[in-house]
């Protein structure tokens, strides 16, 4: 218990110190989310992906690893989502938001500080997460956007979006300088290291803003199925898959620690920007947010204690 406590106050407490000054910044300065959200996903991400893929000593097969991982991580939650929702009776729109509130979980401004203070800067646990975060956003930004729009504009419309977004050429560009031991010039170097620095604050206090914007609704009774299969089940599955894999170490405290985030605020802001049942996808990244408190903190004494 006392160990509990310690991980909550040295490791979730000054996340969430960092969300409380959005969240009240947000009701007093009535911030523009759009921006701080284009931010993110267009300058501080890619930037961060970039710094880091190019500096941390990635391996072939520990990046195949975690592809294999993630893979059959999404592809279970996928499964398990999409058969509660039809034993709930969901529609097919409301299904598909409550698919990608289990499958999209938030490893950029919130798993990549937890790993930050739980690893104590570690590079390799630090690559992991990166790694993670970059097939996450992909994920997000490809699938994620791909199900929500598909359902209007038709699905090859959809797809080409994908190509719009930074992330997928940071990534590219990140990877290329590492493998091909590709110097990058300090006037390049040094700008990007600023907007990698920069990343998990500006990160943490989007997150708190967007948190404030969410507004109650009542009678959601699918958000709890959600909670329960994001921030539960989800670790479960993650362990299931170490064990039978044989993972151990900081790779395995590591992609069990990133597998218990809460739902990603990306899922609540495309299902806003596709109309496809926003009230929903905001609950539940509102609870899962304010739940994982707890449940990451516990997934984070199982891992040390397993492994």
């Amino acid at each position: 218990m006392v160990e509990l406590f310690v991980i909550l106050k040295d490791i979730l407490l000054p996340i969430f110190v960092i969300m409380g000054i959005g969240f009240v910044m947000q009701i007093k300065f009535k911030l523009n989310l759009q921006t701080l959200a284009r931010l993110n996903i267009y300058f501080l991400v890619p930037g961060f992906i970039f710094v880091k893929l190019s500096s941390t000593q990635i391996s072939a097969n520990l990046f195949g690893n975690i592809l294999l991982f993630f893979i059959l991580y999404v592809v279970l939650l996928y499964g398990v989502s999409h058969f509660v929702g039809k034993i709930i009776g969901l529609e097919k729109g409301e299904k598909t938001t409550f698919s990608n509130s289990v499958m999209f979980f938030n490893s950029g401004n919130y798993g990549v500080p937890v790993n930050d203070l739980v690893f104590k800067s570690d590079p390799l646990a630090m690559s992991i997460q990166v790694i993670m975060l970059t097939l996450q956003n992909i994920f997000l930004f490809s699938y994620g956007i791909f199900s929500l729009q598909s359902i209007q504009v038709g699905k090859l419309k959809a797809a080409l979006g994908y190509f719009k977004m930074p992330v997928l050429y940071a990534m590219l560009a990140g990877v290329a300088t590492n493998v091909f031991s590709i110097p990058v010039p300090s006037f390049i170097w040094v700008p990007a290291n600023y907007i990698a620095d920069a990343m998990i604050a500006l990160a943490l206090l989007t997150l708190g803003a967007q948190v404030a914007q969410i507004k109650f609704a009542a009678g959601l009774s699918s958000v709890y199925y959600s909670l329960l299969l994001r921030l539960a089940v989800g670790p479960m599955i993650a362990l299931a898959i170490i064990f039978t894999f044989k993972v151990d170490g900081i790779v395995a405290q590591a992609l069990l620690i990133g597998s218990a985030m809460p739902t990603s605020v990306n899922s609540a802001v495309i299902a806003q920007e596709y109309d496809n049942h926003p009230d929903l996808a905001a609950q539940i990244v509102l609870f899962s947010t304010l739940i994982s408190a707890i449940t990451v903190s516990l997934v984070i004494y199982l891992a040390r204690y397993l492994f």
